[in-house]
C-alpha cells in the first residue's frame, strides 16, 4: 500500500513538472562566435532565460554568414534575432529582412546614433574607431600623442603606419573615409583621398593588413607607430601588457556598432522584441561593458572607475562622434575595393 501511495505521489509530481518544461520556448540568435558568444551565453542571456522561461540558442557565424542564412530563410526564418556588424545590418534592413524595433521606454534611453535605419535595428554593442599608437616608441622618440586623422600623413611616421585594407576591415574603411572628409570629400565623393593617397598617407605605410591580428606583434617589434583601431581593441592589448594607447582625433572618432534586429516573419515576434529590449537595458549593457570593454548604448549606464581606467571617459569617447553613411558605402563598396586593390595595394 505504501509503495502504491509513493508511486502515486511521484507520478503526480512528475506530471506537475511537465507543463513547465513543455511551455519553455526556444529563441535562436544569430551572432558572432568566439568571445562575444561566450560572454553573452554565460553572463547575459541567462537572466533573460530565467525571466521569460525561454532557452536562447546561439547560431554562430560571421555577420556575412548570418546574413546569408537570413536571405536563404527569408520566407520562413529559422532564427528569431540576429546580431550583425553595422554595415551588414544596413544591407539587411534595406532588403526588408528586419521587423521594426517597437517603441519602448528603454529605446528612449539609447543614444540617437545607436538607433539604426528608422528603428529597423538598434545598436547593442558599440565601439569607437580612433588612432591606436605605440606608447613605447612614442616615448623613445619624444613624440606627442596623435591628435588628428591627418596624422597618418605626417612625414615623421614614414614607414611606421600600419593600415588595415578597406576591402576587409571596417577600421581601415572608417579611417580612410575620415581622411577623405578632411581632404574635402564625402561618402558620395571619394576622389580626394584616392587622388592624394600616394602623396599623403601612402608613403608612410609600412604594411597593409587584412585584419588587426598582426598589430600586437608589430607594436612589440617597434615596426608600428600608429594604426586605426578601436578603444576596446587597445584596452585588450594593454591588458596583455602590450604598450598600446588610444587617441581620439580632434575631429572625433567613428562609431562602430553591432546591431540587433528581430527577423520579419519569425515564429516568436513578442519574445524577439522582449529580447532586444532586455539587451538594451542598463543591466545587460553594464555586464557587456564590464566583460568586453564595450561602450554602452544606454545613456543611463554608470561607467565604473575600473572601466574608465581601461577605456577612458565616456563623454570624451562620444564627444563629436562621427557616423558614416552605410547606404552609400554598401552601394559603392565593390568599386572602392577594386580601386583600392589596383591603385593603393597594387
Amino acid at each position: 500500500m505504501k509503495t502504491l501511495m509513493l508511486s502515486t505521489v511521484i507520478a503526480t509530481a512528475l506530471s506537475a513538472t511537465v507543463p513547465a518544461h513543455a511551455d519553455t520556448k526556444t529563441i535562436y540568435v544569430g551572432m558572432n562566435g568566439g568571445t562575444m558568444e561566450k560572454n553573452f551565453s554565460a553572463s547575459i542571456f541567462p537572466d533573460f532565460e530565467k525571466a521569460n522561461n525561454v532557452k536562447v540558442v546561439v547560431v554562430p557565424g560571421t555577420s556575412s554568414d548570418i546574413m546569408a542564412k537570413m536571405q536563404a530563410q527569408k520566407d520562413k526564418p529559422q532564427m528569431h534575432v540576429v546580431f550583425l556588424d553595422d554595415g551588414v545590418m544596413y544591407r539587411a534592413t534595406n532588403m526588408n529582412l528586419c521587423e521594426k524595433v517597437r517603441d519602448s521606454a528603454v529605446l528612449k534611453e539609447v543614444y540617437p546614433f545607436a538607433r539604426m535605419a528608422n528603428d529597423q535595428a538598434v545598436g547593442i554593442e558599440m565601439g569607437v574607431v580612433g588612432i591606436g599608437y605605440n606608447k613605447k616608441l612614442f616615448d623613445e622618440k619624444s613624440w606627442p600623442a596623435p591628435t588628428s586623422w591627418m596624422d597618418f600623413s605626417d612625414p615623421k611616421y614614414k614607414q611606421k603606419v600600419v593600415f588595415q585594407s578597406i576591402p576587409s576591415s571596417t577600421f581601415g574603411l572608417h579611417s580612410f573615409l575620415m581622411i577623405n572628409r578632411l581632404m574635402g570629400g564625402t561618402e558620395k565623393n571619394v576622389e580626394p583621398v584616392f587622388k592624394k593617397w600616394s602623396t599623403s598617407v601612402g608613403p608612410n605605410v609600412l604594411e597593409y593588413l587584412s585584419s588587426s591580428a598582426k598589430i600586437s606583434e608589430m607594436i612589440q617589434t617597434n615596426e608600428a607607430a600608429i594604426f586605426p583601431l578601436t578603444v576596446t581593441a587597445v584596452a585588450n592589448l594593454k591588458a596583455k601588457g602590450i604598450p598600446a594607447e588610444f587617441a581620439i582625433p580632434k575631429e572625433g572618432g567613428v562609431t562602430l556598432m553591432v546591431g540587433a534586429c528581430a527577423l520579419k516573419g519569425n515564429s516568436e515576434p513578442e519574445l524577439s522584441q522582449k529580447l532586444i529590449e532586455f539587451l538594451l537595458s542598463a543591466s545587460a549593457q553594464s555586464k557587456d561593458m564590464e566583460l568586453a570593454n564595450a561602450i554602452p548604448v544606454n545613456r543611463n549606464v554608470k561607467v565604473s572607475d575600473a572601466v574608465q581606467a581601461r577605456i577612458g571617459k565616456l563623454e570624451t569617447l562620444t564627444k563629436g562622434i562621427n557616423t558614416v553613411d552605410w547606404n552609400v558605402i554598401n552601394e559603392k563598396r565593390t568599386d572602392w575595393n577594386n580601386r583600392w586593390n589596383h591603385v593603393i595595394e597594387q
